[in-house]
């Protein structure tokens, strides 16, 4: 049997060299590692030899980390049946991310890509008892400043322009949102190795066919072909044997197991909120001719059927795209996830799970691996076949011009095999993207882009690295996967750019970057699948706080600290201009993080409710998605994420979660403006005009009421209207259109509108909500808010102390719960509330606190 045991025990470390100006390690002296796998910051974190780099500007107080070469080593035993054996091999997971490795003096390694593992013989090296491992790490920073000399310099959006060159996560030389930190070290496991014979790669192809019948193909090779038999078994996800092959033979050391399975007689893998994620196991046993186990592997899978769907679409030009799951069409509401951490060990599974689990509780089905960031955790991928959220996948490359020269595209190649072969077999995996933005990167500098080119090499244009996104990666995933390949992010295809709103995916950025257009516009900003878009906003005061550590002069938001905690270009600017058009607002600091909380939920909760809108059937899906720039941060910031470093989710999280709950309702309202004639410019009529429609992601149509009221908030008028509706399954409704109830009409600019608060809900047959929003007059900053001893506004805690109950006498915008000390965990936040429906929050840790709330209008702007 395959013995394989990992080499983590004993590790230090030191900085190469003698120049160590900065102090923090003496010459000659080794520091023991903590845990295993590491890199260089972490370890100095724990020895307390650097200041924490989220912490003011300590960031700058560690650069000389990522130039500095370091080297760590340990001592590990070989035992006797270790030495017998015929192979042995040192297993080496990840690292980072130049490396030259030597086992008792013998380099056996050099390493220039973190994202590839590799496999090293070393039976001729090894020694019975002690043996000396040795990893010698070069600046990635300053190797890659060197390759750049020797080739060229290229565009870039982000970071050092040197990263091109470099096959490593590319957040780490800062990005709009992440520090710069430049990691080292051996960061993924290490292990030893000794077999007679091992299974060297497992293809696992569970294909389901559009009758929803299956087959499964496993296909898997061996180290060495001793006339082996193997046994194939699959398991149900109980753990009961679905079907086996007990004899597969081995022939020239590969091999083919292949089962079919009817409709019915297995479970179907669904995204959350479709059905089960149902997951299988395949298990694979491989023995000599005496019986003798030589190795055995097991993989998770699922059955599910995938399909990317370009077709025309009825009333509009261009073509869908849409994700078909299982001959089910869907919606596809989610979120773009970059490292959860600027230092990756760090995370654990717990941590993985935190966050996905967060996604799924705010109704969210895929999240987009980003391409500036690394290949995720087998943690990440397991976790999301569990909970069920689809993956898309980009491949390494993000806002660049790449280069394609030969040793840069050899490595590529092998980092794009190991992962595509890693990640293959996991269910949740519907998309490989080439990378993120180098097409609109290359469109935005000219560079050489003829779409209509489907032949070239590519390698000699000032835009080479089309090669690799156009020949080497897809010719990888047809090779080795099953998986939908898309040759960027965004990516139109069909000769059209990258900013064409009709095909392919889009990053609409027109709101906050580009054009920097009112949020009110996304119903016209749309696209066919709308795959990043985002507004910044404060992380909770908590975090704020934390990386002030204390420092109360800084506590205001334009100084030192909070600016170098904001790495977006311009980003005062912009914060102020959605500010200040839309809201009255002051700027001390714990009134700035609400405003800009709120403006954030805002503007998010209305893209994704104007794009569920045009999901309208089949060839109607106008938009099939949406998924917010960003879900994360690598460190505590202040971003466009929508839950913090600390896993502190923000107002819009919450908003985004009524938005994508399973039945919704949506209102707008538009002012219509009518001249007597073609020749005056003076006489109009201006009536503003209400639109209500539903939508429901349930496969079954639903029969709801839905209730209207029109509120005055300066007088106790009141209009209400119910009326029957039928919401179609698997797509919006369009319930209703009409003049907007309260509101006369104007014949002059000088009359201002009335400030009419409309709410809507849709209830079932029992008068459960099932779906709730109210539409304010916008820009807030006009409104003038009642008195607040004249709302009536009262916040109670129930009797379980778990749940604060919520009620008005006049519409509230935008409450925020929050308590003294330690934050509790909220279900709702950025809540608008109208008289005679009071909404309950559920509340974790609240310990008998008071609560405290924010919103619109509360005397402190």
């Amino acid at each position: 049997m395959a013995i394989t045991r990992t080499l983590h025990e004993g590790w230090s470390f030191t900085q190469v060299g003698s120049a160590n100006w900065n102090g923090a390690v003496k010459a000659g002296e080794w520091l023991p590692v903590h845990e295993f796998p590491t890199t260089v910051h972490v370890e100095l974190l724990k020895h307390k030899r650097i200041p924490d780099p989220f912490v003011g500007l300590h960031e700058w107080d560690v650069q000389w980390v990522g130039e500095e070469p370091w080297e760590f080593k340990t001592e590990f035993t070989v035992y006797p049946s270790e030495i017998a054996s015929p192979c042995a091999d040192l297993v080496f997971d990840g690292l980072d991310t130049f490396a030259t490795v030597t086992l008792n003096e013998h380099k056996i390694l050099e390493t220039d890509n973190q994202f590839i593992g590799h496999r090293v013989s070393v039976k001729q090296y090894l020694v019975q008892g002690k043996n000396e491992l040795s990893i010698v790490f070069a600046s990635a920073f300053r190797k890659g400043r060197e390759i750049e000399k020797a080739h060229e310099k290229y565009k870039l959006w982000n970071g050092d322009s040197s990263r091109l060159h470099v096959r490593k996560a590319q957040y780490n030389y800062g990005w709009d949102w992440g520090s710069v930190l430049m990691t080292v070290g051996p960061w993924k496991p290490i292990a030893l190795s000794a077999y007679v014979s091992r299974i060297t790669d497992v293809d696992i192809r569970a294909r389901v066919s559009a009758d929803l019948s299956a087959t499964l193909d496993v296909r898997f090779a061996l180290s060495r072909d001793d006339h082996n038999i193997a046994s194939v078994n699959l398991r149900a996800p109980d753990g009961a044997l679905v079907t086996s092959q007990s004899s597969v033979r081995v022939h020239k050391s590969e091999a083919h197991a292949h089962f079919k399975l009817t409709k019915g007689t297995y479970e179907l893998w669904y995204p959350v909120g479709y059905g089960r994620q149902a997951m299988y196991t395949v298990e694979v046993e491989v023995r000599d001719q005496n019986g003798g186990v030589l190795d055995y592997k097991f993989q998770k899978i699922g059955f599910r059927r995938v399909r990317v769907i370009q077709d025309e679409l009825l009333d509009q030009e261009g073509r869908t795209f849409l994700f078909e799951i299982n001959n089910i069409r869907v919606f596809c509401g989610g979120s773009n996830w970059i490292p959860a951490d600027s230092f990756l060990t760090t995370m654990t599974r717990e941590r993985y799970q935190a966050w996905l689990q967060l996604l799924v509780d705010g109704n969210q089905n895929m999240v987009r691996v980003w391409g500036g960031g690394v290949y995720e955790a087998d943690d990440f991928y397991d976790i999301c076949d569990e909970l069920g959220i689809l993956v898309w996948q980009d491949f390494m490359f993000g806002c660049g011009q790449y280069p394609a020269y030969e040793t840069f595209t050899k490595s590529v190649e092998l980092e794009a095999e190991q992962n595509v072969k890693r990640m293959r077999h996991h269910p949740s995996v519907v998309i490989f993207a080439g990378n993120n933005e180098d097409y609109q990167l290359a469109e935005a500098n000219h560079l050489d882009l003829d779409y209509s080119d489907e032949k070239s090499d590519f390698r000699k244009t000032n835009f080479p690295a089309r090669y690799i996104y156009e020949r080497l990666l897809p010719a990888v995933v047809e090779r080795l996967c099953d998986v939908h390949y898309h040759r960027s992010s965004p990516y139109s295809g069909f000769g059209k750019p990258t900013t064409d709103r009709n095909y392919g995916d889009l990053h609409q950025w027109n709101v906050w970057h580009g054009s920097q257009e009112p949020w009110h516009h996304w119903d016209i900003l749309s696209g066919r699948f709308v795959s990043e878009f985002g507004m910044e906003a404060y992380p909770n005061i908590r975090t704020v706080d934390y990386w002030l550590g204390g420092n109360a002069s800084e506590r205001y938001p334009q100084s030192r600290t909070m600016n170098n905690h904001n790495k977006a270009d311009g980003f005062e600017r912009r914060l102020e201009l959605y500010l200040v058009e839309n809201f009255k607002h002051s700027f001390e600091i714990e009134n700035y993080v609400y405003y800009t909380q709120i403006m954030q939920a805002e503007t998010l909760a209305s893209a994704y409710r104007l794009w569920r809108r045009n999901w309208r059937g089949k060839g109607r899906e106008y938009t099939a998605g949406a998924l917010v720039w960003q879900i994360n941060d690598c460190w505590p910031v202040t971003s466009w994420a929508i839950v913090d470093y600390f896993l502190r989710p923000k107002p819009a999280y919450f908003a985004i979660k009524r938005e994508l709950r399973p039945f919704t309702v949506g209102m707008t309202r538009k002012e219509k403006k009518t001249f007597a004639d073609d020749l005056t410019a003076a006489f109009f009529t201006i009536e503003t005009v209400l639109e209500i429609w539903g939508t429901n992601s349930t496969l079954v149509e639903k029969t709801a009421t839905l209730e209207v009221i029109a509120f005055d908030l300066h007088s106790d008028w009141r209009q209400k209207f119910i009326q029957a509706v039928t919401l179609a399954p698997n797509s919006s409704t369009e319930l209703y259109v009409g003049e907007l109830p309260g509101q006369p009409t104007r014949t002059k600019l000088s009359e201002v509108p009335k400030t009419i608060v409309v709410s809507a809900r849709l209830l079932d047959g029992s008068g459960t909500v099932l779906a709730r929003y109210s539409n304010w007059p916008e820009p807030y900053k006009f409104i003038s808010f009642p008195e607040i001893k004249d709302l009536g506004f009262e916040i109670t805690v129930l009797p379980d102390g778990e749940s604060v109950e919520l009620s008005t006498k006049k519409p509230i915008k935008g409450i925020v719960l929050d308590v003294e000390g330690e934050d509790a965990r909220w279900s709702d936040q950025a809540i608008d509330l109208v008289p005679d429906d009071p909404q309950v929050v559920k509340v974790v840790g609240l310990k008998g606190r008071e609560v405290k709330a924010r919103f619109l209008g509360d005397g402190v702007a």
